[in-house]
């Protein structure tokens, strides 16, 4: 025989691995009682758990989601001014050239009134000064015709009078001849 079955002669037929009915009892219930605390309690709790979890990893990725399509459309809207801000400058600049152009237009047509003014205030100015001149040099020339006609003469032409017709006539025949000489 063998060992095992000396032994369990020994014990009076008992197997040492089938437990008892009591055991197998008491052990029934423990796991009926856990089953039943573990179904009633523990279930609800980590399924509440796992779709708050759930929930909290959609909602996130849902928020996530709205995230990046705001973003995205953040940066569209960012785009789109950027853009409209470059034609609105590139216009500003355009305008500016054109208002500088006019500007200088404006400014060059001025200066050349200023121009054309002074040139004709200096030809008047010049003009008179050369009315001038000549009326001195008329009366210059007068005095000292009278003076050298009165010596060759040997008469006296104090008359205001005569004096004014031999001057006007010697300048007058004075004149016809440059005329001619110029022809």
């Amino acid at each position: 025989m063998t060992m095992a079955a000396t032994l369990l002669a020994a014990e009076g037929g008992a197997n040492p691995l089938i437990p008892h009915d009591y055991e197998l009892i008491v052990g029934i219930f423990s796991f009926l009682v856990v089953f039943f605390v573990v179904g009633r309690m523990l279930v609800p709790r980590i399924q509440k758990t796992l779709a708050e979890r759930t929930d909290a990893i959609e909602g996130g990725i849902k928020r996530a989601e709205e995230a990046q399509a705001e973003a995205q459309a953040l940066q569209q809207q960012y785009r789109d001014q950027l853009a409209e801000a470059r034609q609105d400058a590139a216009r500003l600049r355009e305008e500016a050239r054109e208002q500088a152009a006019q500007i200088k237009a404006e400014l060059r047509e001025e200066a050349q009134a200023e121009a054309r003014r002074l040139i004709e205030a200096a030809h008047a100015q010049i003009e008179a000064d050369r009315q001038q001149a000549f009326a001195q040099l008329r009366a210059e020339i007068g005095r000292l015709s009278t003076d050298l006609a009165s010596r060759i003469v040997g008469e006296s032409l104090e008359d205001e009078a005569r004096q004014r017709r031999t001057v006007d006539r010697f300048l007058d025949e004075l004149e016809s001849s440059s005329a001619q000489a110029v022809r």
